[in-house]
């Protein structure tokens, strides 16, 4: 079990095959084991031991696929940089990781010359995508052609194989310690919840690499001989072109993103006709949303997964089936129930698991629950508890297992001695059809101690008064979670996976 195991399945069963398809051209299955051989000779050429942490600062590109494949070829640990963080993130980043290496576009070569100078570990910096590389910063293509290829080393399942850093957004980021037995748990006991078919796609990687939905997804599919294509930086204009000029079949979205690529298709007239699979997540999926996408695009599957980096990703799955079941419609509310490597229960603040229908934090046990926090035990210690992985996130499961989250433990608001979830809320106020996105955050207040706040972006063309869209939330839930009060904007915060950044909103209130 290693992560490389599926390029040489694919390099025995269809050596000709296309691999990547890429801006500069398209690579075989054979010339992408070539160049990831000669990579690792260039790698251990500049001094990377196994062990050795090597960075990654790029948008998605064919680089991305090669360094994925590169770093477990030689034994080294692939720990990609968030290449939206500021320079004092990413210095963290690298003096935490011990990154000794940085492989890096061209685009971004004056940040990593920059984070060379600031961090003493860093002593190489190799640059793709450019003509002339600065001085004393490696060549990509030369160091490829240059150096002889080496064996893959096929390190232990258990060793460490990716450093991957998160919570950037609450505080310090924390690196996240995953093995190939714990990436390969997450991504075969994905495929199996859902019945996916050991079958190459043409799949579209769209989210950042440097996020592990994504880099667990691309490590997914090469186990299934897929053809991997990548866009860098979204545009839903990107997205959509891709998917008709390279006929697509499978990709995964943020939620929102499902209605931009809708609206682009159909504003334009571009087919989305190729796509068999669509896989989402990362976010709630408003059911006016995915009520759209069934009806556009109904000969499409579609899976929702729902995990964190900590757990591989994978935790629970909601299948396809479950989009179509009209017995229980409820169920496209859920984030489906755990994937067959999970174990996935719902506790209270002492660990008790809760009756079914009952509220508390949802905790998961498996094989690829994280080996822990790096340099971190502290935080690992108040994370991992008795094996279970405690994610921090509010839900309650129903008798069949489906679980429902509510919110984020830190997202809940206690107004007037009542615990209001905004994922509660955000889900009525997306049912009122002048809703295209919304916020709910709660905001500091002199009687209620936190009040219910709504910040909502409007569908173009309509209008919506605060007073109307309380009552309209008041009439479908408790009035006392109808929000209090109400910002209109033109637009809401986004991470650059699409994810709403509530820690912006509630900058403007509490700085």
């Amino acid at each position: 079990m290693y992560l490389t195991q599926g390029l040489h399945r694919s390099v025995q069963q269809n050596p000709e095959g296309i691999a990547v398809i890429g801006e500069s051209g398209d690579i075989t299955f054979r010339q992408l084991e070539g160049r990831v051989a000669r990579i690792g000779g260039g790698l251990r050429g500049l001094g990377v031991r196994s062990g050795d942490r090597i960075g990654m600062l790029a948008t998605n590109c064919t680089e991305y696929v090669e360094f994925t494949f590169a770093c477990p070829w030689i034994g080294a640990v692939a720990s990609p940089v968030n290449n939206r963080w500021s320079l004092d993130e990413m210095a963290f980043q690298i003096e935490d990781a011990g990154i000794s290496v940085l492989l890096v576009d061209a685009p971004r070569l004056v940040q990593a010359l920059e984070l060379r100078d600031r961090c003493p570990l860093l002593e190489t910096v190799i640059c793709f995508g450019g003509t002339t590389p600065a001085q004393g910063v490696v060549d990509y293509e030369r160091l490829i052609e240059s150096s002889g290829p080496v064996s893959d080393v096929r390190i232990d399942p258990d060793a460490l194989a990716v450093l991957m850093y998160t919570g950037g957004t609450t505080g310090r980021p924390k690196g996240v310690m995953l093995s190939a037995r714990q990436i390969l748990t997450s991504a075969f006991g994905a495929l199996a919840s859902v019945g996916f078919p050991n079958t190459a796609e043409r799949c579209l990687h769209i989210a950042p690499l440097f996020h592990l939905a994504a880099f667990a997804g691309m490590i997914q599919q090469a186990m299934l001989g897929a053809t991997h294509v990548v866009i860098g930086d979204f545009t839903v204009e990107g997205l959509v072109e891709t998917i008709a000029a390279k006929q697509i079949t499978m990709t995964t979205l943020v939620p929102t993103m499902v209605p931009w690529m809708l609206d682009h298709a159909e504003r334009t007239g571009a087919s989305l006709s190729s796509l068999r699979y669509i896989g989402y997540g990362a976010a709630p999926m408003p059911e006016a949303v995915l009520t759209r996408l069934l009806t556009a695009l109904p000969h499409v599957k579609l899976r929702q997964g729902y995990g964190m980096t900590e757990l591989g990703p994978v935790a629970t799955i909601l299948r396809d089936e479950d989009h179509h079941d009209r017995d229980h419609p409820e169920r496209l509310r859920s984030v489906g129930r755990a994937a067959s490597h999970a174990e996935v229960i719902v506790v209270n603040k002492d660990g008790v698991e809760q009756p079914r229908g009952t509220v508390g934090e949802v905790v998961v046990r498996g094989a690829h629950v994280m080996m822990g926090y790096w340099n971190n035990p502290v935080e690992t210690q108040k994370a991992v508890q008795d094996g279970w992985m405690h994610t921090g996130d509010m839900g309650y499961m129903d008798e069949h297992g489906y679980l429902f989250l509510v919110d984020r433990l830190k997202d809940m608001i206690v107004s007037g001695g009542e615990n209001v979830y905004s994922a509660e809320v955000e889900a009525a106020i997306h049912r009122h059809v002048a809703v295209a996105s919304c916020a709910v955050i709660g905001v500091p207040d002199e009687v209620w101690g936190e009040r219910v706040h709504a910040v909502v972006v409007l569908v173009p063309g309509t209008s919506l008064a605060a007073e109307e869209l309380r009552d309209f939330v008041g009439e479908r839930i408790a009035r006392y979670k109808a929000p209090r009060t109400v910002e209109f904007v033109e637009q809401l915060p986004l991470s650059p996976v699409g994810k709403i950044l509530k820690r912006v909103l509630r900058e403007a209130y509490t700085s």
